[in-house]
């Protein structure tokens, strides 16, 4: 199955992953386990399998056809085989007067620091404002986690807020700090 989406940026390809990819999805998060699990929820059992990621990303699938998420996996443009470089999920769709989503993404540890996640975002953002019609796109990030404060900020996102106790991550419920980025020439949503 060919990808359904994909965004190139100078480096990058962000496709719409298919569930062919799900060994190299558990290769990722398998390597990337201690880079990653400061900053995340919880894994359910079974996440760092080939099964629970193909269920994973059949998933994500469904879920785009049904305007619910946008899961993205990054790799090397033009290398298509390449192991996944990171990803950047935009999900929590709301259509109406709202039209919006959140976006939460992950980089490799060894990639950190070279711009790779704000160039990622750079060309994930144009889609989701103008292919998929959204106004807004919120993103919460730990207090902790300046290194994702300093992309958000980057990209334009705005903080709007401190939200106490939010997100169980580590053992407890963390604070986050609310940002958003809002789309200056979106239209009226339609059907309203």
């Amino acid at each position: 199955m060919q990808p359904r989406v994909n965004i190139e940026t100078k480096r990058l390809a962000l496709v719409l992953p298919s569930p062919s990819m799900a060994p190299r999805a558990v290769a990722f998060f398998a390597q990337n386990r201690a880079h990653l699990e400061p900053w995340e929820p919880p894994r359910p059992s079974g996440y760092y399998t080939e099964s629970w990621w193909r269920e994973r990303l059949e998933r994500g699938l469904r879920e785009f056809e049904a305007d619910l998420s946008l899961r993205l996996m990054l790799f090397w443009r033009g290398q298509p085989e390449s192991p996944v470089l990171g990803t950047v999920n935009f999900t929590s769709f709301v259509r109406g007067a709202l039209q919006a989503c959140s976006v939460g993404y992950s980089l490799d540890r060894n990639l950190q620091g070279q711009g790779l996640m704000t160039e990622a975002l750079r060309g994930a953002i144009p889609y989701v404002f103008g292919d998929l019609g959204f106004h807004r796109i919120s993103a919460g990030y730990l207090p902790t986690n300046e290194r994702s404060g300093r992309v958000l900020r980057r990209l334009g996102f705005v903080v709007e807020g401190f939200a106490r106790d939010y997100l169980y991550i580590g053992g407890a419920f963390r604070d986050h700090v609310l940002t958003a980025l809002t789309n200056p020439s979106a239209m009226a949503p339609r059907g309203l």
